[in-house]
This record gives C-alpha cells, sequence and structure tokens, in this order.
C-alpha cells in the first residue's frame, strides 16, 4: 500500500511538472498581442529592462502585467477562475460586478485630484487658442452610476457622478457641459447600457443625442423617422471577456437606420479607405461586435454629408462617440472625428486648417478619468 501511494505522488508531481512545462513552452512560442479585442484595451507589451527602472520597481510592476496580459489561454483561465468563485458566491472579478438581471458592471476609480487639474488645464489651454471654436463637452456616466440599485451589497464603489459634476464646475462657462445622466437615469428600464458590455447601446446614444441637440440649437430626429433594425443577438461584449463570468444572456445590437437615407463619405485617413457607410457589417462575424459602429477607433476620421449648410464639427472622442455620430450626419456638412490615443498631428492646426466651427469632446466617465492622452490636447 506504501509503494502504491508513493507511485500516485510521484506521477502526480510528474503530471503537474508536465504541465508546467508544456504552459512554458506555450507562452514562450506564442506571439505577444498588442491590443484585446474582447477587453477593448491595449495589452502590456515586454517593458524594457533598465538599472533605473530596477531599483524603483517599475520594471517588475510593468513585467508582472506583460506576463498577466499575454499569458497563453488568458481569457480561459479567466474563466474558470470565475465559475469556482461564483461558486463560492463571489460577484467581483477583475474589477468587474456581477449585478441583479444579469448585468456586469465595471468599477469606478476615482481619479487622483492632479490628474484631473491636469486634463481640465489642458481643456482650457486648447480653448485659449481655438477661441472662434464653440466647444461643447459630454462625459457620459457609466453603468455603475445608473444601476446602483442592482450591484451586490458589499459593492465599494466611487461616486462617479459627483466627479462629473465636479468637471462641470471646473470648466469655463464658455464651454458648455451637455449633462446627460438625467436624461440616461430616466429611461434606465430600458435597454441604454449593454449588460456584458461597457458601451451604452443605440438607443442610449440616441438619448444623449436628444440632449446634445438641446444644447446646439439643432432639431432632432424623431426616433419614428427611424427603422430599427436589430443586427445581431448574440453580443458578448468586453466586460463578459474581462470579467470571465459565464452563463449570462447575451446582448443585441440595433441600428437606427434613417428612413430617409442621404449620402455621404467616411474616408479613414491613415488607412487611406474611403467608404460610403458608417457601418462595418463585417464586424459582427468578430468577437468585437461593437466595431460595426465605425470600424472601431481610429486616429482619424472625416465624413462628408448631402448637407449644404457650410457647418462642420470636430469630435474628440473614445468609442463611446462611434455610435452617436450616425444621429449627427443629418446636421452638418462635415465631420472630423479624432481620437486622441492614436492621432499624434497638431490638433489646433488641423481645425485652423479646415475652417471648423464646433467641437464635441465626448468620453465616457472611465475613459476620461483613466486615459493620459487627454492631457495632450493643446499640444
Amino acid at each position: 500500500m506504501g509503494n502504491y501511494k508513493n507511485i500516485i505522488k510521484k506521477l502526480l508531481a510528474l503530471l503537474l511538472l508536465l504541465f508546467i512545462s508544456v504552459i512554458a513552452v506555450l507562452n514562450l512560442l506564442a506571439a505577444d498581442h498588442s491590443f484585446s479585442d474582447s477587453e477593448n484595451r491595449m495589452l502590456q507589451q515586454l517593458p524594457h529592462f533598465s538599472l533605473k527602472a530596477l531599483p524603483s520597481g517599475d520594471f517588475t510592476a510593468d513585467f508582472e502585467k506583460y506576463i498577466s496580459d499575454q499569458f497563453v489561454f488568458r481569457d480561459f483561465w479567466i474563466g474558470a477562475k470565475t465559475d469556482t468563485d461564483r461558486l463560492m458566491g463571489k460577484k467581483e472579478s477583475n474589477g468587474v460586478y456581477l449585478g441583479a438581471d444579469g448585468y456586469l458592471i465595471q468599477k469606478f476609480i476615482p481619479p487622483a485630484e492632479e490628474d484631473l487639474k491636469e486634463k481640465i488645464d489642458a481643456i482650457h489651454a486648447f480653448d485659449q487658442v481655438t477661441p472662434e471654436l464653440q466647444k461643447y463637452v459630454m462625459l457620459v456616466p457609466t453603468a455603475v452610476a445608473l444601476y446602483k440599485d442592482m450591484l451586490p451589497k458589499y459593492a465599494i464603489i466611487g461616486d462617479q457622478e459627483a466627479y462629473l459634476k465636479k468637471v462641470q464646475q471646473l470648466l469655463h462657462h464658455d464651454i458648455r457641459f451637455i449633462e446627460v445622466f438625467p436624461s440616461l437615469y430616466a429611461e434606465r428600464d430600458q435597454p441604454v447600457f449593454y449588460k456584458t458590455d461597457h458601451h451604452w447601446t443605440t438607443q442610449g446614444a440616441y438619448v444623449a443625442y436628444l440632449e446634445l441637440c438641446k444644447q446646439m440649437g439643432l432639431t432632432p430626429q424623431k426616433e419614428k423617422e427611424f427603422n430599427i433594425r436589430q443586427v445581431t443577438d448574440e453580443f458578448y461584449g468586453s466586460l463578459f471577456s474581462k470579467s470571465g463570468f459565464r452563463h449570462v444572456q447575451p446582448d443585441r445590437i440595433e441600428l437606427y437606420l434613417p428612413k430617409d437615407q442621404e449620402e455621404y463619405t467616411v474616408t479613414y485617413v491613415d488607412e487611406g479607405r474611403i467608404t460610403d457607410s458608417l457601418y462595418a457589417m463585417e464586424q459582427l462575424q468578430e468577437k468585437d461586435k461593437y466595431a460595426l459602429f465605425l470600424n472601431g477607433n481610429h486616429a482619424l476620421i472625416q465624413i462628408k454629408t448631402a448637407n449644404t449648410n457650410g457647418r462642420k464639427l470636430l469630435i474628440v472622442k473614445d468609442s463611446y462617440a462611434n455610435s452617436l455620430i450616425p444621429f449627427l450626419l443629418k446636421h452638418f456638412s462635415e465631420i472630423h472625428v479624432v481620437d486622441l490615443r492614436y492621432y499624434e498631428e497638431d490638433l489646433i492646426s488641423f481645425v485652423n486648417e479646415q475652417g471648423i466651427q464646433d467641437m464635441l469632446l465626448l468620453y465616457n466617465a472611465n475613459t476620461f478619468f483613466e486615459d493620459p492622452s487627454i492631457k495632450y490636447l493643446a499640444e
């Protein structure tokens, strides 16, 4: 009996060693990825080693993030861990809560005061050098602010709404702040946010569009002027992948297609590609189905419409804007779309060269408070 137990122990140890070795080899052979479609974020790359970074701990911290982000079969391991945690009653994973009614809700982490000040200063600096440009700021609350009652009882979250109001107070009065929280909250019983993804739905974007029209003096298109078309009911979004929570229902994606459709052209400047549609329908076959709106994120997109009013709009944005932009085609001759995370040119010169009259800065709250690229708006 003793020999049998020893054989079992050695066999288990051998299998464990074999498993670790196979995983290690696969990690060495697997190519690094720069972007995660499932989590909709950039992945940590292999950090550059330096003697200066070693004592400070920067290198080891970055290397740990690199190992975590590039670990082979990462999504599978996240799912396995989360299933185990869920069986034990845990309802939080990787910064995402499993809420009531199948909602996956991302945490809000309050920004550092100095970081927020730098971003406001950058907006003001840009405002000073472009005085002829009428500016509007729309910071969209995420689901964590609207669905607090759906969070687990122990959930610890920051007061996102309070920080949005703080931004509104800090901005100069000539910069118009588009407050969309009340309108979205009033429609919270409708599907204004996806359950498995961090974005708002097309219906949520439409609610915000109505508020934007009030501030910009535009006559909004009524909902009855659109054919609302469901293009998929099998959308598992970024929070589904990030959290690893499984056994939740997928979302559906709807498009608001104008009944009175006008022609327009969409130019993806860096790629040198021109199309006549705002929708990349082929993305419905991919993991990140939300990328069907404007084919995802790009440094610069220029849209020319059939409108002859000569009004030109600059949108500085994150991916939340992608599903709102289609509503604006009726109101402008040209729409220039800039994503500062990828745009490397002089934005001030671009505004002057194009003769743009209006600017909309549109971000969801998490991206605005977390993404550093906004600090370089006026550079």
